[in-house]
């Protein structure tokens, strides 16, 4: 990783295990374009067992409905690279783990792979939580390398906005 890009991560992981301790919360991810990238920057970390609980990597369509519970319908009619199989992977990757956080991350990271409709760089994220699981889709740019790394930025960047956002029931906002 570039060092500017692995040097924000880090400070984004540190930033996320001060609130998930402070919440005394744990966390899943579910990957799919990124390949474990960000299981590995959060347990790069000492001390991250305490809150992290545990990742999977579901490149293939049939990993995701036979780990995440993602309904193969579903993939069918929305494709793998899609917000509803995004929020499908992190509410089955939370509940599996029976974690209280979790995110996920789909996505084409290419070269190869995109269309018209989903270019190369076109990568969607889920992050559920207590109250419910949110999406969104990003346009990256660059190669391979820089998509998944981007990707890994922004779905801990999301993380970290939800954990601020939506803290446990009697708790203030930090």
């Amino acid at each position: 990783m570039p060092t500017s890009t692995a040097a924000d991560i880090a400070v984004r992981v540190r930033t996320l295990a001060t609130l998930l301790l402070r919440q005394q919360q744990r966390l899943a991810v579910a990957e799919s374009c990124t390949g474990g990238l960000i299981a590995a920057a959060l347990t790069a970390m000492p001390g991250s067992s305490v809150w992290f609980e545990r990742g999977w990597v579901t490149y293939s369509n049939a990993a995701k409905s036979e780990e995440l519970d993602v309904d193969p319908a579903l993939i069918a009619a929305q494709g793998a690279v899609s917000e509803a199989v995004a929020e499908a992977m992190a509410s089955g990757a939370r509940r599996q783990a029976q974690a209280d956080y979790a995110l996920s991350v789909t996505g084409i990271a290419g070269p190869d792979g995109g269309t018209l409709e989903k270019p190369v760089g076109t990568v969607c994220f889920g992050w559920s939580s207590p109250v419910g699981t949110i999406t969104e889709t990003q346009h990256f740019s660059g190669d391979r390398q820089s998509i998944r790394e981007q990707s890994v930025l922004h779905a801990l960047n999301g993380l970290t906005h939800l954990l601020i956002d939506m803290p446990p029931q009697g708790q203030p906002l930090l």
